[in-house]
């Protein structure tokens, strides 16, 4: 694992899963609908527990200011500092290594227990991501 940092925050605007892990494709499916593609969008998946249940993003990024609100999505801020990362090549044969690294991740005693799992879509590859704690 090596460690990634953010400068600043990067607001991303979602579609939230209807369930996890199966709701996740439709989720980035229907996001991809409604958002025009751009490469220089870039693409996210956002996940973390709440009372007992995993909450997940699919999300892209705004290429100008109110792109979230002229596609009616709702906002979140992937906040600036510092992830512990590792990368899952050609992601799409290897579903289940996504949760596989996530769950080596998440034993980390440096991870904020208030942050969130992050992916970072990248063609073929995704980056896994963990908040540290600042």
């Amino acid at each position: 694992m090596e460690i990634t940092t953010f400068e600043n925050d990067k607001l991303v605007m979602y579609i939230e899963a209807t369930s996890f892990p199966n709701g996740v494709g439709n989720a980035h499916e229907k996001l991809h609908g409604i958002v025009p593609f751009s490469v220089q969008r870039g693409y996210y998946g956002i996940s973390w527990m709440e009372q007992g249940k995993t909450r997940y993003l699919a999300a892209a990024g705004e290429l100008h200011e109110a792109e979230a609100e002229k596609y009616a999505l709702e906002k979140f801020t992937i906040k600036k500092g510092s992830y512990i990362c590792e990368a899952v090549h050609d992601f799409m044969k290897h579903i289940p290594a996504i949760g596989e690294c996530f769950q080596r991740m998440l034993t980390d005693p440096r991870i904020d227990p208030q942050g969130y799992c992050l992916e970072i879509y990248e063609g073929d590859d995704v980056r896994c991501l963990v908040k540290l704690k600042d």
